[in-house]
């Protein structure tokens, strides 16, 4: 592979999908694609299909390297196009379990447009992600400048209370997620804008993106979700779906 050395290797102007794959089949494709081409336009990477990134390359590069149960990755910057794959991280005990978490002291930019895309500008994410595993949890929650809560570090995160769900509105500054919206499409959810003093007063939480799924969050550094009724039918729901219709 002969990787250029343009804006996107220089400054992080690039962007990113790792798409979810069952049985070799990748998980709300067409989603990662628009998401991706959005990204495209807003950074001039320039028009997915001249680039060879459709869904007849995705289906040779899935065809060349078998998946079973795992993610693709997709890099996107002016001069370049990468391909790659990797096993789930997540296992049954992940589940079982519940993820454990804490606030991050660095804040979201709700200004920033790098704030809304996958892009390769990911230099917080992972260095809250790894200090998350260092100190012995599962992942670190962003507030935006001004004290509201956004999202985690690799995940959308939703809350229930008395049955009702609640998620942070996009102008927070949090990436729509694709299972973000599907869930948002598929239930009744309120956008809106939650602060670190209201974590008291919800009975569960949970955390989703592509490639885990519906994970439930078990505890924000002293607050304890105790309930899981209403996180684990979505779960079950979606893994229905998930199973049933790989590539869906």
């Amino acid at each position: 592979m002969n990787l250029h050395i343009d804006d996107g290797v220089q400054f992080g102007l690039g962007a990113f999908e790792t798409i979810a794959v069952e049985k070799n089949k990748p998980v709300f494709l067409e989603r990662h694609l628009q998401r991706l081409q959005h990204a495209a336009d807003v950074f001039d990477l320039g028009n997915l299909e001249n680039r060879q990134v459709t869904v007849n390359s995705i289906e040779d590069y899935l065809n060349s390297t078998y998946i079973e149960h795992g993610a693709l990755k997709i890099i996107l910057t002016k001069e370049n196009v990468i391909f790659s794959d990797r096993k789930s991280p997540y296992t049954s005990a992940h589940y079982e379990n519940g993820f454990t978490s804490a606030i991050s002291s660095i804040r979201r930019n709700e200004t920033s447009p790098f704030t809304f895309h996958k892009t390769l500008n990911y230099g917080d994410n992972i260095l809250e992600k790894r200090a998350a595993i260092n100190a012995g949890i599962n992942e670190k929650i962003f507030l935006n400048t001004k004290g509201q809560i956004c999202e985690g570090t690799v995940s959308n995160i939703f809350f229930v209370k008395e049955k009702k769900l609640y998620t942070p509105t996009l102008s927070c500054g949090l990436l729509p997620g694709i299972l973000r919206a599907y869930i948002l499409e598929t239930y009744d959810v309120k956008e809106t804008i939650l602060y670190p003093e209201d974590l008291v007063t919800f009975d569960e939480c949970f955390l989703t993106n592509s490639l885990m799924g519906i994970m439930p969050l078990f505890q924000i550094e002293n607050v304890a979700f105790k309930e899981r009724t209403v996180t684990n039918q979505l779960r079950k729901s979606y893994l229905e779906m998930y199973v049933n219709h790989p590539g869906m």
